[in-house]
């Protein structure tokens, strides 16, 4: 995998729900993003990293399951000036499984919601679009 040379912030914020262990949460994330600094604030797991191999695990699971199009369709209709985002299913990282989600509703307990900011955004899809 050749990771581009794109400055960017990749973004996660995950919902703790009152049933749920805050630190089972705060593993789901670290299991998809493990280059990420990780903070538990309040009611919500918030991390954050500048280095675009933070999405290493997603690129090879986009390659292993063909679902380009999904993360593209996702990407492209989130899209806003240098900002985009998408819903990853919450209990799906827990056990290090990717898992898109297009609606909140389905990722039960809430989704983890990764959002991706640079001046060059569509440099950052396409790396995702055409991952080989």
């Amino acid at each position: 995998m050749k990771i581009p040379n794109i400055n960017c912030k990749i973004k996660m914020v995950c919902p703790i729900n009152l049933s749920e262990n805050p630190e089972k949460v705060k593993q789901a994330i670290s299991n998809i993003f493990p280059f990420s600094d990780i903070q538990n604030e309040n009611f919500s797991i918030k991390a954050q990293s500048y280095e675009l191999r933070s999405l290493e695990k997603i690129y090879e699971t986009i390659i292993s399951t063909k679902s380009q199009k999904s993360y593209i369709r996702n990407l492209e209709n989130n899209l806003q000036d240098e900002k985009t985002w998408f819903f990853l299913n919450k209990q799906a990282a827990f056990v290090e499984k990717i898992a898109i989600c297009d609606e909140v509703e389905e990722s039960p307990l809430g989704p983890i919601k990764v959002i991706l900011t640079s001046s060059n955004i569509d440099g950052i899809i396409d790396w995702l679009a055409f991952a080989k």
